[in-house]
């Protein structure tokens, strides 16, 4: 060290006694400032806690009863329902959204004669988000071009009425009531929802059994009534689960005026301006419109949603 010293000078010894004491302090200031936040335990090496939650004594789907007293019943409820509750932003925002649009499914399910469960397949499907699958199903409902056009939906370049919410909802209860004209089980029409009927019958012949529960099945419909059971018991009980919502978190349903059009619409952004409105808005309240012009054909009308 000496031979350092000497060979460095009287100042320069001065800058590395500088140096180290700055680099020090600046170690120092980094670990402060980079060291997580401290969490409850961490003194006593405790980790995180993962809860694993007692499944309820008893479950039904549109009045039918689980069978959870077959083990692989009650272990791929209890994986669903694990799964769901830690996904904990998603499930969250599941529950503001729904809050929006809930009240108004519920009515349609209901004016069909269609169970209440019925309202939270939207949510399974879509995550109540007019996303477009990698097969090209559309909307809160997911539903196919040839499939929505069978259902009485329309479908074209400018229009494409799976994207509404209200509209869907009506056709897809056309589908629930034929599969249930079909097998005379709604748990078997919920799972025909994601496999579809000639699918779900078909299963049912061949492995000569009368149940979903009883059915070997791809693992996208074993899963499917189980993920709906899931987010039907958080959405019942979300506290248990974990989810604190104050009711002003929850998204409201919007007031919103109707402008029936009855002539074409060259231009939608022109459109909203003349509503005091604009293209952004009315996009959110219209996602069926799908290009920046409206064709109407004579003796046609649309309604189209603006923000009171």
């Amino acid at each position: 060290m000496q031979r350092v010293l000497s060979y460095l000078g009287p100042l320069s010894f001065v800058f590395l006694l500088i140096y180290i004491g700055y680099d020090q302090s600046l170690k120092t200031t980094q670990a402060k400032e980079g060291d997580p936040e401290p969490i409850e335990g961490a003194e006593t090496g405790q980790p995180y806690v993962a809860v694993s939650y007692d499944l309820p004594q008893s479950v039904s789907f549109a009045g039918e009863s689980v069978p959870l007293d077959l083990p692989d019943v009650s272990e791929r409820l209890d994986k669903e329902l694990q799964i769901n509750v830690y996904l904990q932003s998603s499930t969250l925002f599941l529950l503001k959204r729904a809050n929006r649009w809930l009240p108004q499914i519920k009515e349609i399910l209901e004016a069909n004669d269609i169970p209440d469960d019925f309202k939270y397949l939207p949510l399974i499907e879509s995550a109540m988000i007019n996303a477009t699958s990698p097969k090209d199903a559309v909307g809160y409902w997911q539903i196919l071009e040839s499939s929505g056009k069978e259902l009485g939906l329309e479908i074209t370049k400018e229009v494409d009425e799976r994207f509404d919410p209200i509209k869907s909802t009506a056709a897809a209860c056309k589908y629930l009531k034929k599969s249930y004209e079909k097998f005379g089980n709604w748990t078997l029409v919920a799972a025909s929802y994601n496999r579809g009927m000639a699918g779900i019958a078909r299963e049912l012949k061949e492995q000569n059994v009368s149940s979903y529960y009883d059915l070997h099945l791809n693992d996208e419909t074993s899963r499917y009534v189980f993920r709906l059971l899931a987010i039907k018991e958080i959405f019942e009980h979300p506290e248990k689960y974990g989810f604190k919502l104050k009711p002003e978190h929850l998204y409201k349903a919007e007031s919103l005026k109707h402008v029936e059009v009855d002539e074409t619409i060259k231009d939608l952004v022109d459109f909203a301006q003349s509503q005091g409105a604009n293209y952004k808005l009315l996009k959110r309240h219209n996602p069926w419109l799908r290009q920046n012009k409206l064709t109407v054909k004579k003796g046609k009308k649309y309604s189209i949603a603006f923000p009171v």
